[in-house]
């Protein structure tokens, strides 16, 4: 397997951002982790994961769909895209890296979104294993193995060095741009590494948690649960959940006046607030415990019986951590499973 010296792991990047934008984890001032353009300066971060996940760049926050300006009864409609560029997004966990194969099913499929389907074209995704997982992980309750990760290449630490393994075509030219820069390495320490992560995983608070007794077979059950009230009774729609989480995909479609032409954006959205699929007739979830089964039940129930029993969640964590009631997807699961 090819690998790097770490310490020269800022040679790497450089020759990397030479030929694209390269985005990767760095530390924050508060010692959390986000994704940030690489210059000169900007350090690879250790922490397992950042706040927000690599969905930003292919699905981001907001993004300007199209423009009108009109003169009379004359209306010109401008796209206002420019030219995508290729970009490399380095350090993307296991759990990251499965939900971009989640978000493909919603946005490749047809009608295909183009928005999505350009910056897929255009990002290169470099994943990195995972040494020291967090009592929050629980991605092997979906069959996602932290110490192999998807992605167009999968990278390794031993703690010395950065070993590569491309995984496709996209991959196979990654590997093949910093190639002057690798040399072949022994594996040996590595599989010990990857043998103990997995050895600590098993021994983890959520190592058991299943999803074996979910699935889109189990809609009745799970939608005309009595518990959906007192799970949802603390709930304050803060979307929070929504926001951190790497799969949810529901966006907002908006008009703005400029004073100069109207700019059509979209935004995410959240199945938490109360506006969520309200139309002219009102909303039909008028509920915070309806809005809150909606989530859980997209998750558990509706996205695997229209994907191959694919669940909608990738166990990376963040709505245990961020949820200012610890309400999230595992205490659901807890609570609701039909034994």
């Amino acid at each position: 397997m090819l690998m790097i010296s770490l310490d020269r792991l800022d040679e790497l990047f450089a020759a990397v951002a030479a030929k694209q934008t390269l985005y990767l984890p760095a530390d924050r001032e508060d010692g959390q982790a986000e994704y940030r353009r690489w210059e000169d300066g900007v350090k690879l971060s250790s922490r397992l994961n950042t706040v927000r996940s690599a969905k930003d760049f292919f699905f981001p926050q907001t993004e300007d769909l199209v423009e009108f300006k009109m003169e009379g009864k004359n209306i010109e409609v401008i796209d206002p895209r420019k030219e995508s560029e290729d970009f490399v997004v380095f350090g993307v966990r296991a759990c990251d890296a499965r939900s971009f194969t989640i978000l493909d099913k919603v946005y490749l499929v047809e009608p295909v979104d183009s928005y999505y389907k350009t910056r897929r074209d255009h990002g290169t995704v470099v994943t990195m294993a995972c040494t020291r997982p967090e009592e929050t992980c629980f991605c092997r309750t979906f069959g996602i193995d932290p110490t192999a990760p998807e992605g167009d290449c999968a990278c390794w630490s031993d703690g010395e060095s950065l070993f590569f393994r491309a995984n496709t075509e996209k991959g196979e030219k990654f590997v093949d741009s910093i190639s002057s820069l690798l040399d072949e390495g022994d594996t040996e320490k590595l599989e010990k590494i990857n043998e103990r992560t997995r050895d600590v995983l098993s021994k983890m608070p959520l190592a058991n948690l299943s999803a074996e007794n979910f699935g889109g077979d189990k809609l009745n059950e799970y939608f005309n649960s009595d518990k959906w009230g007192e799970l949802s009774e603390a709930c304050l729609g803060c979307g929070t959940c929504t926001f951190v989480c790497p799969t949810c995909q529901c966006y907002d479609i908006r008009d703005f006046d400029t004073g100069h032409g109207i700019k059509r954006f979209r935004c995410w959205d959240s199945c938490m607030y109360s506006d969520f699929t309200k139309m002219a007739h009102g909303n039909p979830r008028l509920t915070q415990l309806e809005r809150f089964r909606q989530r859980f039940m997209h998750k558990l129930v509706y996205f695997p019986a229209n994907n191959n029993g694919e669940f909608g969640c990738v166990g990376c964590g963040r709505c245990l951590s961020k949820c200012p009631i610890s309400m999230n997807i595992v205490k659901v699961m807890k609570a609701l499973e039909v034994k």
